[in-house]
């Protein structure tokens, strides 16, 4: 790749990259990116394809509700842990080798996953799947910067990259419901076996190999310090999201929260000190890193909370079964996909900064929309509108945000660049969940709460019943053949009135964030007024 191609280049120390002299990428590179596509959508798949075959796992397995929380947890800590070490180390080892080495790991252990015999066995499959999974979303972008020298190609190619996670995520209910009504609980991991086989077959001819010209043995108390920092950051995130904020923050969390973030500082500190860091903290001088890492952040927190409320209220409140919400999912999964492709081509002639900005300033009239859902029948109608609008939002931020970050970086740290950039999507989608989806909790409770007063003082409702309803809307509608019908449509009511206040404090978020991007992604040209 030649370094003047590079949109947004670094100044020294960074000294050009070797590689080759051309800019446009032919047949070959495009067909190389149709490879890469393969990983991405895979792990888009396996984000919601679990959460259809838990159920049916369960009834097998036996797991306590504790191992059924790691069964969920364990693939996504292991992910975040590992991204900061495998972004580096494909820098160092060769993204093509890490790519592939990650995709037999996958593979592997997705064939173990699908045939665990116990609870304990499918964890430490779901844990290696993690950290396969921290190997290809990385090794994917960096080689992306590889493939494809022009900026203007660059950014179309991230565009479709981006998109292909939202395709697998959305076919993720679709596929799984159709595979568990043919076969068993297993067959929802055996999707990965085929996807990395064709992988491991084309990756050798359409792929190039690039590693750092100067690589050194990786620091293993930074890979230990990052690792421990983030995950917990994480669990902590995750603790306070389980247990809601409305009792107060409880100390395991906390003190997590706090041990994640002394470490990270360490962390932050010790690569300062290294000739050869695991985290090069020279990218943070450039002002457009910092700030699509600030965006990516800030975006993916309002996503995440508001799309776990969503994807709930199609089948706890709506009533759809998990096909046909995942099929109602498909829309807003265009709109990713339309946005992902269309927003870098748009960056072509207008400044992206200004094209973050106005697709974020119209993802508030989604926002908007869902604080106008209600529990009938229309409201379904209204919430994928509303869905929709947030998902544009995203899919433009997922191009053009990590466009920003790997286009900013020099070729040789484009690994550890990538690995930022999905290192704070993920801190993002744990906030928007911790933050948000507690926020949601405290409304259903303080709403169903006032319900369930009456009906108890009436002798309507047994106390013990009306302890699990306070709960959660999926305790109530798990035994709503045992309740009255106004307690849980008490609780239906409730829930939504959380999705609804979480969506406006959202819109506010987001509307504020869009006047942010214009403002500090301003200096940074459209594609068509840089060299090229």
């Amino acid at each position: 790749m030649a370094y003047e191609c590079n949109q947004y280049p670094l100044p020294s120390p960074y000294p050009p990259p070797i590689g080759s002299t051309t800019c446009q990428a032919s047949l070959k590179e495009w067909l190389g990116l149709a490879v890469l596509a393969l990983p991405t959508a895979l792990l888009g798949l396996d984000v919601t394809i679990l959460y259809l075959a838990l159920p049916a796992l369960a009834v097998e397995l036996q797991p306590s509700s504790s191992q059924a929380l790691w069964i969920m947890d364990a693939y996504g800590f292991m992910i975040a842990g590992f991204l900061i070490t495998m972004g580096t180390l494909g820098d160092r080892i060769g993204r093509r080798r890490l790519l592939m080495i990650g995709t037999a790991l996958f593979g592997t252990a997705s064939v173990a996953a699908a045939y665990a015999t116990s609870a304990e066995m499918l964890i430490v499959a779901r844990a290696l799947l993690g950290i396969a999974g921290a190997t290809l979303m990385p090794s994917t972008l960096a080689l992306i910067s590889n493939l494809f020298g022009d900026a203007r190609q660059r950014a179309l190619a991230i565009g479709i990259w981006a998109t292909m996670f939202a395709l697998g995520m959305a076919a993720g209910p679709v596929l799984g419901g159709w595979l568990l009504s043919h076969f068993w609980w297993g067959s929802a991991f055996l999707v990965a076996v085929p996807i990395a086989a064709v992988l491991l077959l084309t990756a050798p001819l359409l792929l190039p190999e690039y590693r750092a010209a100067h690589s050194e043995r990786l620091d293993l108390i930074s890979v230990l310090l990052s690792l421990v920092a983030i995950l917990a950051v994480i669990y902590g995130l995750k603790e306070i999201a389980k247990t809601g904020l409305e009792t107060g923050l409880e100390t395991v969390p906390v003190l997590a929260i706090a041990l994640g973030i002394a470490l990270g500082s360490v962390f932050v500190r010790r690569q300062g000190q290294l000739d050869s860091p695991l985290l090069d903290m020279r990218l943070f001088a450039s002002r457009t890193f910092s700030s699509a890492l600030i965006v990516l952040l800030l975006g993916l927190t309002t996503v995440a909370g508001v799309m776990l409320l969503v994807t709930q209220y199609l089948q706890l409140v709506a009533g759809l079964t998990p096909l046909a919400a995942g099929l109602w999912m498909g829309p807003p999964a265009l709109m990713m996909v339309i946005a992902g492709i269309t927003a870098p081509l748009v960056a072509r002639r207008v400044r992206p900064g200004y094209v973050v900005s106005a697709a974020l300033a119209l993802s508030t009239l989604g926002y908007l929309l869902l604080a106008l859902v209600g529990t009938s029948p229309d409201g379904v109608w209204t919430a994928i509108a509303g869905f929709s609008l947030v998902y544009l939002a995203l899919g433009t931020l997922a191009a053009l945000g990590t466009e920003l970050v790997i286009g900013t970086a020099p070729a040789n740290k484009a690994g550890s660049a990538s690995a930022m950039s999905e290192m704070v999507q993920e801190l993002g989608i744990a906030l928007g969940v911790a933050l948000l989806g507690s926020l949601a909790s405290v409304i259903y409770r303080l709403q169903v709460g006032m319900t369930l007063v009456d009906m108890t003082q009436a002798g309507d409702l047994p106390a013990t019943s009306a302890a699990l309803v306070h709960d959660s809307l999926w305790t109530a509608i798990s035994m709503s053949d045992q309740l009255p019908v106004q307690a849980v449509e008490g609780a239906r009511q409730a829930f939504t009135t959380g999705l609804n206040v979480t969506a406006a404090v959202s819109g506010i978020a987001i509307l504020a964030l869009a006047i942010v991007s214009a403002i500090s992604l301003r200096h940074v040209p459209a594609q068509n007024d840089t060299p090229g």
